[in-house]
């Protein structure tokens, strides 16, 4: 709980704590403890929270001393506050202090006291307000150990998770170790997961997990798994110990199933021995091999592959066909790939339909047919039609099929056809390279299509951490743009945030977490709530950036570079304050289409010791302004003052009907912001739009 927590201070001046009607409707309706204490350190009047919370009547504490009633702790705290006021010293706010209550409970209070003066400057009184901060400090903990759980995940790069005792013993369920291994829960707990190990690793494994236990240093380790269905699979293991307070509270730990990386070696060192002397063909599948690896999604695997079925087997046509399990179909993924006419499969075939790629899935064995009888006979044989395979034949210019399996750990995901507008004989080492193809494009399609589901998942995972929608408010336009430049399955920490105050006026912020991945979401999350948090606590921006610091300093490491534009701004009238913390100027747009940038103080960011400073910052009636990120102005190509002016220049250009939509201006900045440029970082805006007063106002 930051000192923002803390109620605002009382008036120094003017106060008179004996009018007893004034003071006693405050006491009364205050959620807060208030207790006044006279310069001589005893109660002169205190609310009944005050009362609940050291456990006696108020009555019995008025005109007495602290030390006579209260715990020692709580008069320490009380006594040297009021002699350091008493003594014209600085007075720490936000004092913390534990209190156990009549029925046994624990609370936590933040405490602040304030001197009251009277008229003539002579001290009057002491005020003491406290603020229960029990459930915030329950919800820092929370977090705290949740991302604690977080870090530890990230450093072991986990699929398959498990969490055990400091012992090393497993109490708690990991369903997805179980999925695999087939094992009831009381089998897994305890050390139970051992006997899915196979046996040849398992005294070796056993070992060096106790040797980590007993040093607490990361456990890195591989071994094999028996799974359900009693085969086994390779898994490299990390697990990590969490430890507070000098000692280890848990160990976390994942499992990462590497058998599609062992089968693909031992695939090459199959390759070694049985190529040869066909080192060309080596040659080409290495080509092959670097250029899946760079595949990042299935449209660039197709591709590769294309181009590998034409350069390095010479094939005519190329088609790619993907698994549906739930129809019992493959799906092409490209077309073009096979001939259209009469007997051709569609776009979707059943596999219960004879084709050669239906074939090479069904049998997970390569299909070869090196003329139009042998493709006759086997469609035949696989229960096809003989009057539509003639037809095929006779009506297509291919001569020659191959139809390959695309396996990753025994389960087919679909399957390659490359055909050829000639005879062609396929040789042994044809075989070989051609099954060698299969299984690195394989791996391709798999890698890429989880990189797809990733990808998704990530981006996903960002837009959950902003606004669901934007507030509508009367005399106020809001609209957002977020286009991701998320990358390599990692999130970034762009954010915007806009919603009312309790006075009526509206807070908008656009922040920018530098960084990518689960570390900069994290970061982003916090920050936005501490804001939110702040802004409806005590709203002025140079308070709330204020308070930001502190929170930043407490949660955020040093090198976290986060910077943010936040204003508060009147519905209607468009009247406003601006604060920025080391962020990109706002830009002001006319009606008439005329571009102004800001041009207050830019600030630092966030957790660097200044003094933050706010500026008013009006949007008048028919005006509209801009709070973007820096994704928007700058790339790799393009300084931040080249950015600035570009984005002036491009004002400029919006047509009349643009500059008057908030939501086509954002669409016209972003497009022609962009336009020319690759993306490589997130582009987050927020427009603010007073609209002009019409007579139903």
């Amino acid at each position: 709980m930051s000192a923002e927590t803390s109620v605002p201070r009382p008036r120094e001046s003017g106060v008179d704590i004996s009018d007893s009607g004034l003071l006693q409707g405050l006491l009364s309706q205050s959620p807060f403890a208030f207790a006044f204490f006279d310069p001589g350190g005893r109660f002169e009047r205190v609310d009944e929270v005050f009362a609940d919370v050291v456990g006696l009547p108020a009555e019995r504490l008025v005109g007495r001393a602290p030390g006579e009633l209260l715990s020692a702790d709580l008069t320490a705290l009380i006594e040297g506050s009021v002699r350091g006021i008493v003594a014209g010293s600085e007075v720490e706010g936000d004092q913390r202090i534990r209190v156990r209550t009549a029925g046994g409970e624990t609370h936590h209070w933040s405490l602040t006291f304030s001197p009251i003066h009277d008229d003539k400057g002579a001290l009057r009184a002491i005020c003491l307000v406290g603020v229960d901060i029990t459930d915030s400090r329950q919800v820092e903990e929370d977090l705290r150990r949740s991302e604690e759980r977080y870090r530890s995940l990230v450093e072991a790069q986990s699929q398959l998770v498990w969490i055990t005792a400091p012992n090393g013993v497993v109490e708690e369920d990991a369903p997805q170790w179980r999925a695999i291994t087939g094992q009831g829960l009381e089998e897994y707990l305890t050390h139970g997961w051992l006997e899915a190990v196979h046996p040849d690793g398992r005294p070796h494994t056993e070992e060096a997990w106790r040797e980590a236990l007993r040093g607490r240093i990361m456990f890195e380790w591989s071994y094999r798994v028996r799974t359900r269905a009693s085969g086994y699979r390779h898994f490299e293991v990390r697990a990590v110990p969490i430890i507070r307070h000098n000692r280890v509270v848990e160990w976390v730990g994942a499992n990462t199933d590497v058998t599609p990386q062992r089968e693909a070696e031992e695939m090459r060192g199959r390759l070694t021995d049985q190529l040869g002397a066909a080192a060309l063909r080596t040659a080409r599948l290495q080509g092959a091999t670097a250029m899946l690896a760079e595949a990042l999604t299935v449209e660039q695997v197709v591709q590769v592959i294309i181009d590998v079925g034409r350069t390095a087997l010479a094939a005519d046509r190329s088609a790619v066909a993907l698994l549906d399990v739930d129809r019992a179909a493959l799906k092409l993924v490209n077309s073009g790939g096979i001939p259209d006419v009469p007997g051709a499969p569609g776009e979707e075939i059943p596999l219960s339909h004879s084709s050669v790629m239906t074939m090479a899935v069904n049998s997970r064995r390569p299909v070869f047919a090196e003329s139009p009888e042998s493709l006759r006979s086997q469609l035949v044989d696989a229960g096809g039609d003989n009057e539509a395979i003639t037809g095929f034949i006779a009506h297509s210019d291919e001569r020659a099929w191959v139809g390959l399996p695309l396996l990753a750990a025994g389960r087919a995901l679909g399957a390659l056809r490359f055909s050829f507008t000639r005879p062609q004989k396929i040789s042994q080492e044809d075989g070989v390279f051609l099954e060698a193809l299969a299984g690195q494009c394989a791996l391709a399609v798999e890698r890429a299509t989880l990189f797809e589901r990733e990808h998704r998942t990530a981006e996903t995972l960002q837009r959950s951490l902003l606004p669901d929608r934007l507030p509508v408010v009367r005399g106020l336009v809001l609209a957002q743009r977020f286009r991701s430049g998320s990358r390599h399955v990692q999130v970034g920490g762009d954010w915007y945030d806009a919603f009312v105050l309790q006075d009526g006026r509206v807070a908008a912020v656009v922040g920018d977490v530098m960084g990518k991945g689960v570390k900069a979401a994290a970061g982003m999350g916090r920050i936005r709530n501490a804001m939110r948090a702040l802004a409806l606590t005590n709203p002025p921006p140079a308070a709330v950036l204020t308070g930001l610091d502190r929170v930043f300093e407490a949660t955020e490491e040093e090198e976290q570079v986060t910077t943010l534009a936040y204003m508060v701004v009147e519905p209607g009238t468009g009247e406003g304050t601006l604060a920025l913390a080391g962020h990109p100027p706002p830009l002001l747009v006319s009606p008439q289409g005329v571009p102004l940038l800001c041009d207050g103080e830019p600030g630092t960011p966030l957790g660097w010791p200044t003094s933050r400073r706010q500026f008013r910052f009006c949007v008048p009636p028919g005006h509209t302004a801009v709070l973007y990120s820096d994704g928007l102005v700058e790339n790799r190509k393009r300084g931040l003052d080249a950015g600035l002016a570009d984005l002036c220049s491009v004002v400029t250009e919006a047509p009349a009907e643009v500059v008057g939509s908030p939501h086509m201006l954002l669409d016209f900045l972003v497009d022609r912001m962009l336009s020319g440029y690759e993306q490589d970082d997130d582009v987050t805006v927020l427009a603010i739009h007073v609209p002009l007063a019409t007579k139903s106002d």
